[in-house]
């Protein structure tokens, strides 16, 4: 017979508020700041009011560990979740602080209605309506007795009934008497688990992810900084994308404010660069996997709890030297030298900009290996190299796509226990044959998905190859990209849909380029073969019409440069095809180049 793995009990709001006020259940922050909308607190009231259900709170208690003299730790409940309505509960009736989307202290009030039992948020209107109760926490906690409360609203509204005002007002001191479902997760479940249980119970269906978790596991950690490095990894991830949130740092968190941490991250105050902008999942799975040499975020989980992975025990030490490691870990992540050094090496590759790097996970290893070669004192030089090649060949080869963590896990670990050049050398032989070169990328080509990743290694590789814009005599590909230029057509997209061609057709890869504006509207709906006989005249001493080249070696070598065949000159839609075809081969030889010369 299958094993109950978890607990059901039903408390009293007040119960679960002062255990979570006493520390018996930690609230680990998962989502920070206060993310409901303040309707949603006057609902949640309006609900405990009403005595509708407003859905279970789950607690998950940390195992029990060993201490060094042998005693036992008993585990602290964390709640993993209902902390938003935990949240709501403590503003609203217990009147205390909490932090709102711009990290500002705000208390929200709650007001009342008791001649038509309605709740509303607290506003300026409703503040001068006597009709209304403008905070109902007082009430509802005690700290105004009820008598004096009836007492003072009907002074205030003399033709209000006495005795349905003091029926709502009793019903609304009855609202912290109701009762809250409560799981308790078993300790000993996994995260597997533990995120089924949670997406079954949980009615909007949103799973935690294993990240969640470890996060959790970090913020109510009180002897190891838990609090403070989580605070870390959040406020890292939110200054990469806004460091003007510096400033409300330093005004609104004193405590981190004076911590060693923060004067880790101020450098991110002056940090604009968007090629990398990590989660906190990012920013975890990097620390973790550089540093532990694991890639499954469930084991640090379990490290954090202290595991002993094999004697199956809890030990305080393991938990001690797990929050070391990762505190190193996200110390290195966050480290000025390392991150801009690794954005270096990334951009030296050609991948200048955020829209050609479509898999943050390639981006994640890519500094999971940067670290790591770092931490074994390899060659500078030998590293820039190696981070270059692997980010190229995750993304060729799909090496992170989908659930990464297997593969995360598999690659760091033999990183850790073998040269690196070796193992490159047994990746590349299994999964960048001659096959892959010649037949396996060329297919991977055909798509009309301009985002494909293909698509983007050829513009990495125009990038560092310095090459001209399509027909551009001055102007680059990389200049085109920073610039927010277009991808334009060389069968123009006119001329195709003339002749009866379907998007998924002329929307191809082997049809794309990155070309001035300017070039592609002289060109309009003509074919190649029309607008490169014109273009032909221009290297004679004719009209310039297409981008200033003006002579038939220029020509060539924009098109070697751009990988269109030659036999583009005399083109029309009859050989469309076999353009495409012609097209996708050469851009396959022009990326293997380009790997093999990272």
């Amino acid at each position: 017979m299958k094993k109950q793995k978890y607990s059901v009990n039903q408390n009293p709001a007040e119960t679960i508020l002062a255990w979570v006020n006493s520390g018996e259940i930690a609230i680990p922050e998962i989502q920070r700041p206060f993310v409901w909308d303040s309707t949603k607190v006057r609902n949640l009231i309006d609900s405990l009011y009403q005595g509708y259900p407003i859905g279970y709170l789950i607690i998950w208690r940390n195992p029990d560990v060993r201490l060094k003299d042998g005693k036992t730790s008993e585990g602290k409940k964390i709640l993993i979740d209902g902390q938003q309505r935990i949240a709501a509960l403590m503003t609203s009736i217990l009147g205390e602080e909490i932090l709102n989307k711009d990290y500002k202290k705000i208390i929200i009030k709650i007001a009342f209605n008791p001649l038509t039992e309605k709740f509303e948020v607290l506003n300026p209107a409703i503040s001068k309506d006597s009709s209304w109760i403008p905070n109902i926490g007082p009430i509802i906690t005690g700290q105004t007795r009820l008598t004096a409360a009836i007492n003072e609203y009907c002074n205030k509204n003399p033709k209000a009934d006495r005795n349905q005002i003091e029926d709502s007002l009793e019903s609304l001191k009855e609202v912290i008497k109701k009762q809250i479902g409560l799981i308790e997760l078993e300790h000993n479940l996994d995260i597997e688990t533990i995120t089924e249980i949670f997406i079954r119970i949980n009615s909007e269906g949103v799973p935690l992810s294993q990240a969640d978790f470890a996060m959790s596991k970090i913020a109510v950690n009180e002897t190891y900084e838990g609090s403070i490095l989580r605070k870390c990894i959040d406020y890292s991830c939110h200054l990469m994308i806004s460091p003007e949130f510096y400033t409300t740092i330093r005004d609104v968190d004193k405590d981190f404010a004076e911590s060693e941490y923060f004067q880790k991250i101020s450098w991110l105050k002056n940090e604009s660069d968007d090629l990398y902008d990590p989660s906190y999942k990012d920013l975890l799975r990097v620390a973790f996997t550089s540093e532990f040499n694991r890639g499954k975020l469930a084991d640090l989980v379990s490290l954090l709890s202290g595991r002993n992975f094999e004697l199956r025990t809890y030990e305080e030490e393991i938990v001690k030297d797990s929050f070391a490691l990762l505190k190193k870990g996200i110390l290195n992540f966050i480290n000025e030298t390392n991150f801009k050094r690794f954005l270096m090496i990334i951009k030296s590759a050609g991948f200048i900009s955020p829209n050609l790097i479509r898999s943050k996970n390639a981006l994640n290893f890519a500094y999971i290996l940067y670290l790591k070669l770092r931490s074994q004192d390899y060659n500078p030089s030998d590293i820039e190299r190696y981070v270059r090649k692997w980010f190229v060949l995750s993304i060729l080869t799909g090496r992170y796509s989908g659930s990464p963590e297997s593969r995360f896990d598999f690659d760091i670990r033999n990183i850790a226990k073998k040269k690196f050049e070796e193992f490159l050398n047994d990746v590349e032989s299994a999964e960048l044959s001659e096959a892959f070169w010649t037949a396996g990328l060329v297919q991977s080509l055909n798509t009309s998905v301009s985002s494909s990743p293909y698509f983007n290694v050829y513009l990495a590789t125009q990038v560092k190859s310095n090459d001209k814009g399509f027909l551009s005599k001055d102007i680059t590909v990389k200049d085109l990209i920073t610039h927010r230029g277009d991808i334009h057509h060389i069968f123009p997209k006119g001329y195709l849909k003339d002749n009866k061609l379907k998007r998924g057709e002329y929307n191809q890869i082997a049809n794309y380029v990155y070309m001035q504006s300017e070039i592609n509207i002289k060109i309009g709906n003509k074919s190649p073969k029309s607008y490169f006989t014109e273009l032909l005249e221009q290297c004679d001493g004719g009209e310039v019409k297409y981008g200033g080249i003006n002579e038939k070696l220029g020509l060539q070598q924009n098109l070697k440069m751009n990988c269109v065949p030659e036999s583009i000159f005399n083109m029309e839609i009859s050989d469309y095809e076999n353009f495409l075809k012609e097209r996708r081969k050469l851009i396959s030889i022009k990326i293997k180049e380009y790997y093999f010369s990272l």
